[in-house]
């Protein structure tokens, strides 16, 4: 049978529940300070969550609903990257602060992870930064293998891009590898490139249609706090409200014999 080797996360919504109270509180300060008369409710982000990159919503906003004031088409791209910047800046500093707590059984299964010896990843479209800030603030005490973050790829998730470069990077084949995801976007991104797909749900994507991956819960749970539930998928799958990862490598494995 296939062996799994490596446990592979998403980042935003999926080890940080970040996009309601993280990101796009972010956007709102900076729109704000450099006097732009946009602020997204919870409702619109969710809408511009379907467009991957944060540097890519700014610009889908800025051409279908304009900023409030006249932008250049020269002056556009600086803008944008200035506008990003300063709301990177803004978003790790939520992180720092800790205003942004992990979600539940993150830490749990990453342990369990790197006591198997598996190799251990993250695959977003958050800007470094703001990705580093977490793998090695609030994460600190855990060892990732390799981070592939920002602007590393050109197309960005749903395009499975960002997963076949984990691929060439680790030298794995898709059916050795566990993806944690969030969103449609996420878990097409993955499963194109053929690798299991895990979702943990999150109020945002809570509504999406999620039925791609192999198995959906609300979260991976812990066991004497927060429990998960099964959604979807994970049929013969050993869940009582907490996901450990011994019983998703079991799982896998015996839907890939050999």
């Amino acid at each position: 049978m296939s062996r799994i080797k490596a446990l592979i996360f998403d980042q935003d919504g999926v080890i940080i529940d970040t996009e309601r109270d993280g990101h796009r509180v972010a956007f709102n300060k900076v729109f704000q300070e450099f006097g732009y008369d946009v602020e997204w409710d919870e409702d619109e982000y969710h809408e511009l969550l379907q467009v991957a990159g944060g540097k890519e919503r700014m610009r889908h906003h800025l051409h279908t609903k304009g900023f409030g004031a006249e932008v250049k088409s020269e002056d556009e791209d600086d803008l944008i990257k200035r506008l990003h910047k300063r709301k990177t800046e803004i978003f790790i500093e939520l992180i720092e602060t800790g205003a942004l707590p992990l979600r539940r059984g993150v830490r749990r299964i990453m342990k369990e992870a790197m006591e198997r010896g598996l190799i251990l990843g993250i695959c977003t479209t958050s800007n470094e930064k703001a990705a580093h800030a977490v793998a090695h603030g609030i994460l600190s005490d855990v060892k990732f293998d390799f981070m592939l973050a920002g602007d590393v790829v050109i197309r960005k998730k749903p395009d499975p891009e960002i997963y076949e470069l984990a691929l060439q990077k680790t030298g794995l084949s898709p059916d050795e590898c566990i993806v944690v995801e969030d969103s449609r976007n996420g878990i097409s991104a993955a499963k194109a490139a053929g690798m299991h797909v895990v979702a943990t749900s999150n109020g945002y994507t809570e509504k999406e249609d999620l039925s791609a991956a192999d198995i959906v819960v609300t979260s991976l749970g812990c066991p004497d706090r927060e429990k998960g539930r099964l959604t979807h998928g994970g049929e013969g799958l050993n869940f009582e409200g907490v996901l450990y990862l011994s019983d998703l490598m079991q799982y896998f494995q015996k839907e890939n014999p050999a």
